[in-house]
């Protein structure tokens, strides 16, 4: 335990310092925004030590994806893998730390205001408008990491979006990224992360967003009772 927050404390430093420096670039040079936040998610991997398995594909067909979130790893993993620029929405919270919340600004992420609930009609706005620049957009719709292996109940806003811009939704399962970087007890260790990719979701199923949690929950059992033994 002593060792994990001792790697948590200096991996702490390496993260603020990689991102400024990626910030950096990004001012410097706008179009290559993504390739940049790619390269970065490689090196937090190398700096930490962990390997990743990817199980399923992620689909071509995809505007939206939905994950499970346990740790800021789980952005990390999905910026290193993921064939598209993605456009994470996440609270607005982050994108007011000093330097650091350029990493928002800058490459046009989504900051979300979770004590305004008028501030989806903006949202929707805003996620259109990077869907018509070719971006998929992330998000995770238990809205905060959990600290337990229950999902937390799935916010609305993931449906809601969804559905007014008709998209086509992949839900991604991810194993490991807790027990790597754990943010409650400041931990840090080597490990493995799966990143389980599920089929596309069916919107015509009025329940859908409510079918998927249960089905993303079940996977992450199943895998993580595999990963046990």
């Amino acid at each position: 335990m002593i060792l994990g927050k001792i790697r948590a404390l200096i991996y702490a430093a390496i993260f603020i310092g990689t991102v400024a420096f990626v910030v950096l670039l990004m001012t410097l040079f706008n179009k290559f925004h993504h390739k940049f936040r790619r390269a970065w998610a490689k090196v937090q991997r190398f700096c930490i030590g962990y390997k990743i398995e990817q199980i399923g594909e992620f689909s071509g067909e995809a505007d939206m994806i939905i994950l499970n979130h346990q740790s800021i790893l789980d952005i990390i993993a999905l910026e290193e893998t993921h064939p598209a620029n993605l456009c994470w929405i996440a609270k607005k919270e982050i994108g007011e730390i000093p330097i650091i919340g350029k990493i928002l600004s800058l490459p046009k992420m989504i900051a979300v205001d979770r004590n305004n609930p008028r501030d989806l009609v903006r949202i929707v706005r805003e996620a259109e408008d990077r869907l018509n620049e070719g971006r998929v957009i992330a998000m995770f719709p238990e809205g905060t990491r959990r600290k337990g292996d229950e999902l937390l109940e799935f916010q609305k806003g993931a449906k809601i979006i969804a559905e007014k811009l008709n998209l086509k939704v992949q839900p991604i399962v991810l194993v490991g990224t807790k027990e790597i970087m754990n943010s409650h007890d400041f931990t840090l260790k080597s490990g493995l992360v799966k990143i389980i990719c599920l089929d596309l979701v069916d919107l015509n199923d009025k329940n859908w967003l409510e079918n998927t949690r249960t089905k993303m929950q079940e996977i992450l059992e199943k895998y993580t009772q595999n990963s046990s033994k």
